[in-house]
């Protein structure tokens, strides 16, 4: 490939439950970092506003603007103390909880009749690659029926369509502290180790993106 590879990476904003979105460091410790493996690489980030109006909006615009080949989207567990790197998109979405504009979704799937998505083979060598980092990293088949899910099937949408695109992953991350230190409970992750985490799946997102464009 004659130009930069170009990644973008995401994560949400603050939502009600949620006045703290770790997703917000973690997004901008990885776009920031300076390794020779990136030395060819694009990397751009984005915070949604937790917001389905935000998802329909902007991603169709990062896309069409920064014409990324991959995009590795981050968002908040808060009831999960480990790594979750997801492996599908659910045709589900809550009509019980709005959004962080108050907006409530009007039905409960949404495609009618459409089957769950699935990232792909590359979920679980992104798996491997946290993994490799000394994580507690596990792949998962139900990433909810918020705005994480809603995100994760709106890019999968998008790697089908004719945009080069050719890789999405959603990565689930549990709650930290303000600090950056675990938070109190179960958990035993910090920032750090979420950002060590980050960086691995990274390279590795940049190793299968570059076999995906050569084919």
């Amino acid at each position: 490939m004659s130009e930069k590879l170009r990644i973008l990476l995401t994560g949400f904003g603050p939502f009600p439950g949620a006045p703290f979105n770790p997703t917000m460091p973690l997004v901008k410790r990885l776009t920031t970092l300076r390794r020779p493996a990136f030395d060819d690489v694009a990397l751009t980030s984005h915070i949604f506003h937790v917001t389905y109006a935000a998802v329909d909006r902007e991603l169709p615009e990062l896309i069409a603007t920064h014409r990324p080949q991959a995009l590795l989207m981050f968002g908040l567990a808060g009831r999960t103390w480990h790594l979750r790197i997801e492996s599908r998109a659910r045709n589900a979405v809550t009509t019980r909880f709005p959004d962080a504009g108050r907006q409530h979704a009007r039905k409960g799937s949404i495609e009618g009749g459409a089957d769950a998505q699935m990232f792909g083979p590359h979920s679980e060598k992104l798996l491997r690659a946290a993994l490799a980092t000394g994580i507690d990293a596990r792949l998962s088949r139900d990433a909810g029926s918020y705005l994480c899910n809603y995100l994760s099937w709106r890019a999968i949408e998008a790697v089908n369509g004719n945009n080069g695109l050719y890789l999405a992953q959603f990565i689930h991350v549990p709650p930290l502290a303000h600090d950056g230190t675990a938070a109190s409970g179960r958990s035993q992750i910090t920032l750090e180790q979420l950002v060590d985490a980050g960086e691995a799946m990274l390279l590795e997102l940049v190793k299968l993106t570059r076999q995906a464009a050569r084919a």
